[in-house]
């Protein structure tokens, strides 16, 4: 029997374009805020790694408590959305703030006001809006094979954006003036669109009535209200194992992102020309979009994502081992292809990464007879923070440690050493750990063994 449907093409499109708006902030912050805080404003990078890293210890908690939040929240526009579309105010405020760093303060002034602004923006505004988004998957339809598609349909604005991001972001900044008003003007600019295509994203679907979302037997609700805690809820999550390698994949794959987003620093000295950054980010993100157009086919062909995700990260693990043997022949041709068969390997994963937490929030169900949507989807949003945090303070401390010169035109032997480890060997690593992960994540299997005890 063929499941229900509950979407049109027009609801997936208008949902998968939200994220124009979060990747917006996430590329333009990964990629550029580093050498925008070096370059332009002075400082230093192990000190800005530093206050990352902070930050993010800051905000551990907060991705739990907005899951817990829209569990609770009861408005007419939904659980989700009224968190989705107020949150994305402040991101857009925050961003822009972030790169208006007040030039004329002194140097311990400019480090505080950098980690007050980019706190708010991960702890709070980030954080309601991004677990909100990534909720509503769960919210909007019931239907396993449109959770697919909405997934890839998000990472293909997602990828598409971070595409333009990095491909145009140094040339409008030159064409706005260059130094920190240009930064400044790109970043509002930034916002701006962010805040239309969140706007638009939000409106264009409608989340299931409670009676359908919690017609099943859920003993987390009591009268119609939602009955537990915020110290349950963490207990739940943790006792979850899928949910612990969902986090651990999304942690990894920021790191990832971060090390590729060092790419700006790889372009300028290693190969010296800042431009072929935006080259290499077509070569990366073009054939991860066309990955994901073919990813709910490909889900539906072999009945399932387990085989399709881990043989994706074994093909990718090796093309970026490629990336490595073309950097070391001095062969730029061969690194672009060898990325961009890396990127369109792994590419399933983001897909149907949305409907695997799905699948896992349908594990707690299953095994605990409770079902907390939001709160699951706090781990795309913890694992996007503490793993974009952890990468670009990485990034920052690895720099650093090199002896990196601001603004040099020639860096010391040691820092182009660090940045091919960074650039090349840290991304296969990283691959090859998310590969280990995937072979255990068998989260699909698991709820079909319990659903048939159930009915025995």
């Amino acid at each position: 029997m063929e499941p229900k449907k509950y979407l049109k093409w027009y609801n997936k499109i208008g949902y998968g374009a939200g994220d124009i708006a979060g990747s917006g902030v996430y590329n333009f912050l990964a990629a550029f805020v580093m050498i925008y805080l070096t370059n332009t404003i002075g400082l230093n990078p192990g000190i800005i790694g530093t206050l990352m890293m902070l930050s993010k210890l800051c905000d551990g908690v907060s991705d739990i408590f907005f899951g817990a939040m829209i569990d609770k929240t009861r408005t007419k526009l939904g659980r989700a959305r009224p968190w989705m579309l107020y949150g994305f105010i402040g991101c857009a405020i925050t961003l822009s703030l972030i790169f208006a760093v007040p030039t004329s303060w002194g140097q311990n002034a400019q480090y505080a006001y950098f980690f007050i602004t980019y706190t708010l923006l991960n702890a709070v505004f980030y954080t309601a809006n991004n677990v909100a988004y990534g909720t509503l998957t769960a919210l909007i339809t019931k239907n396993g094979n449109e959770r697919v598609q909405m997934g890839s349909i998000r990472f293909m604005f997602s990828y598409g954006t971070g595409m333009v991001v990095q491909a145009v972001t140094v040339g409008a900044v030159t064409f706005f003036g260059g130094g920190a008003a240009g930064w400044r003007t790109v970043a509002i600019i930034y916002s701006i669109i962010g805040l239309i295509s969140n706007t638009i994203s939000c409106f264009s679907v409608k989340e299931l009535p409670d009676e359908e979302l919690d017609g099943e037997e859920n003993e987390m609700i009591e009268d119609g209200k939602i009955k537990y805690s915020l110290k349950d809820a963490a207990k739940m999550l943790i006792h979850n194992k899928y949910y612990i390698m969902i986090c651990g994949i999304y942690i990894f794959q920021q790191i990832y992102g971060a090390m590729i987003n060092a790419g700006i620093f790889f372009m300028t000295y290693v190969l010296g020309d800042a431009n072929l950054l935006g080259t290499f980010a077509v070569a990366i993100n073009m054939p991860m979009i066309i990955g994901l157009l073919i990813t709910p086919f490909l889900v539906k062909k072999l009945n399932g994502m387990y085989k399709l995700n881990l043989t994706g990260y074994v093909i990718g693990t090796i093309c970026r081992g490629l990336v490595i043997v073309g950097a070391m022949i001095g062969s730029i041709p061969m690194m672009l292809v060898c990325s961009a068969l890396a990127s369109f390997a792994i590419s399933p994963l983001q897909g149907d990464l949305t409907a695997l937490i799905a699948a896992s929030s349908e594990y707690t169900y299953l095994t605990e007879n409770k079902r907390i949507d939001g709160t699951m989807f706090s781990c795309s949003s913890f694992g996007t923070k503490l793993g974009g945090g952890i990468g670009t303070a990485l990034s920052g401390w690895l720099l650093a440690a090199s002896g990196f010169i601001n603004n040099a035109a020639i860096q010391p032997e040691s820092c182009i050493n660090m940045l091919h480890f960074m650039y090349l060997w840290m991304p296969m690593i990283i691959d090859l750990v998310i590969m280990l992960i995937l072979s255990r994540l068998k989260v699909e299997k698991a709820n079909e063994t319990l659903l048939a005890e159930r009915k025995a």
